[in-house]
């Protein structure tokens, strides 16, 4: 039977697969507004590709959740409920990552072929994604193929101690697991401001990108520390305070983060649609989503089992 720390740190690290991907398709989508041949794309495409930004946006608050749920809610510690809330979570996150790729294939096979081959490839790539991802995963509980399968009872009641070595191993884990995502988007920053879109923007949509790039800085930064740190002050050894000192850093570099990414949403939106008002709409309920389930729910719940109510 895997140990629970070992299955906690499984989860954490098929995050960062699900991250390494999303963070490629989401530059993409930042960056493909600025191109030229945004501009010919029609309107339903640039539109679509407006939408594939923002259910993407969906898929990467969920991927970096766990981290924030486990910093707040356990405080680093081993628990049935963490690997249950990742596992459950990972699921979801699937989803919104599978329906933007196959938009991007719709609108990219779009300005090569026809509207019904764009049509075709899209659907293709959503069916093979909901089979291989979700449906191939039911079919085998469904058919009991694994036989090793544990009741949720006896998952459930493991609550060992959770050793100061694992729980340094998944604050690290889950720094890398944020990591990406923002150097892929602080790369698309600094790579903006000289392409030739940018300089057609308004001066107040150029100011909110310099500050998002500003955030995104920051953010790198924070993530970094907890290496920089264990090794000048901790000379590498496991200590309490090098585990809280990274657990901090790592939730203190949630915060700037939604401003950023939710900056470059406004002026996204702002660009296609030429609307502030709508801008605005957009990068505030992307910011309110992002606050709310790294730092609403998991400060709730904590809260919950505080007082027995778990």
């Amino acid at each position: 039977m895997t140990k629970l720390n070992e299955k906690i740190k499984t989860a954490l690290d098929e995050s960062r697969m699900l991250i390494l991907s999303t963070q490629i398709l989401l530059g993409f989508q930042y960056r493909a507004v600025f191109e030229k041949g945004f501009e010919a794309l029609p309107p339903t495409s640039q539109y679509l590709k407006l939408a594939a930004l923002g259910v993407l946006l969906l898929a990467i608050a969920l991927i970096m959740w766990p981290g924030a749920y486990h910093r707040i809610v356990w405080q680093g510690k081993d628990s049935a409920a963490v690997h249950d809330f990742t596992t459950n979570v990972m699921d979801v996150a699937l989803l919104p990552f599978l329906i933007a790729l196959a938009i991007d294939f719709y609108v990219i096979f779009g300005k090569v072929l026809s509207t019904a081959s764009a049509v075709t490839a899209g659907s293709t790539v959503g069916a093979i994604g909901l089979f291989l991802w979700y449906g191939l995963g039911g079919l085998s509980r469904f058919r009991n193929w694994d036989s090793d399968l544990k009741s949720n009872r006896e998952r459930k009641a493991e609550m060992p101690r959770t050793e100061l070595h694992d729980k340094i191993d998944q604050v690290l884990t889950e720094a890398r697991v944020v990591l990406p995502g923002a150097q892929a988007l602080l790369g698309f920053e600094f790579i903006t401001i000289l392409m030739e879109g940018f300089d057609k923007l308004p001066a107040s949509s150029k100011y909110v990108h310099v500050i998002s790039l500003g955030l995104i800085g920051l953010t790198v930064i924070l993530l970094m520390t907890p290496a920089a740190y264990h090794r000048i002050v901790e000379r590498g050894e496991d200590t309490e305070h090098f585990h809280r000192v990274a657990s901090l850093l790592l939730l203190a570099a949630m915060i700037p983060l939604p401003m950023g990414i939710c900056g470059d949403v406004y002026v996204v939106v702002q660009k296609v649609t030429e609307s502030t008002t709508l801008g605005i709409a957009s990068a505030l309920l992307a910011l309110a989503s992002l606050y709310g389930l790294w730092f609403g729910f998991t400060i709730y719940r904590r809260g919950q089992l505080k007082s027995g109510q778990a």
